[in-house]
């Protein structure tokens, strides 16, 4: 993972912008009766004000089990912002969420957490 900016937005906010590498294989959740896959990948973190806040930042839909085997090198496809001007210098989790959408019955729901990342003190 790598910090591409740090920045105050004008209205106080703070507000990240990382390239990500993820891989992963997938390919062990696909059944008879799996129609696909959802995964996304959120920063998750502590406030004094709450204990969990989670910002997803890149989704996709796996579609079949062929595609369930997968690197990708990508910026957050979305937004990563704290209102309460929360970011310098505070540790984060990225977590891997999946969820199973089978054809008939019960989705299923798991996650990987990978933890040890930090932000910058300052603004970059």
């Amino acid at each position: 993972m790598n910090i591409n900016w740090f920045q105050k937005q004008p209205k106080g906010s703070d507000e990240v912008s990382l390239t990500m590498n993820i891989s992963a294989d997938l390919q062990s959740l696909f059944t008879w009766n799996t129609k696909q896959v959802f995964i996304f990948v959120a920063a998750e973190y502590e406030t004094r004000k709450n204990s969990l806040n989670q910002v997803s930042l890149w989704d996709a839909i796996i579609p079949a089990k062929e595609r369930a085997k997968f690197w990708i090198r990508s910026s957050n496809k979305y937004r990563f912002v704290d209102h309460g001007k929360n970011l310098r210098g505070k540790e984060f989790n990225l977590t891997l969420h999946w969820h199973v959408m089978p054809k008939t019955g019960k989705m299923f729901a798991d996650k990987i957490v990978m933890s040890g990342y930090s932000l910058p003190e300052e603004y970059i």
